[in-house]
């Protein structure tokens, strides 16, 4: 599926795996995230975390009727206060696609697969 924007100079299609890059990306800039699961594959409880060209294998974008869903399958930093790592991703997700698509988010759904301890 894709979105369809009609401008005075014509139409734009932006398809889900543009905007689940996009939010992929604005996610693991957020304190507090290791990195992006995958939504599908955990194995003996390890999420394995996705690289920056699989961002999308880690995020769902929903259309129903005139609303658009995200739900985002993360790995959080170990001694993070997951409830805020959670509500500034959200936020952060939902501006960055407002300000760069012009889209609207409704929600942005947060799952967390893991918990490890962050690389410097």
């Amino acid at each position: 599926m894709s979105i369809e924007l009609h401008t005075n100079d014509g139409q734009v299609t932006i398809t889900n795996e543009v905007i689940a890059t996009i939010a992929g990306g604005t996610a693991v800039e957020c304190y507090g995230i290791v990195g992006m699961a995958s939504k599908s594959q955990i194995k003996d409880g390890i999420a394995e975390i996705l690289r920056k060209e699989n961002y999308a294998r880690g995020i769902v974008v929903r259309q129903e009727e005139d609303k658009l869903h995200i739900d985002m399958y993360i790995i959080v930093s170990y001694g993070t206060k997951i409830s805020e790592v959670a509500n500034n991703v959200q936020s952060q997700v939902k501006y960055t696609l407002h300000q760069s698509l012009g889209l609207s988010i409704d929600s942005v759904n947060i799952f967390i697969q893991g918990v490890r301890v962050a690389k410097d």
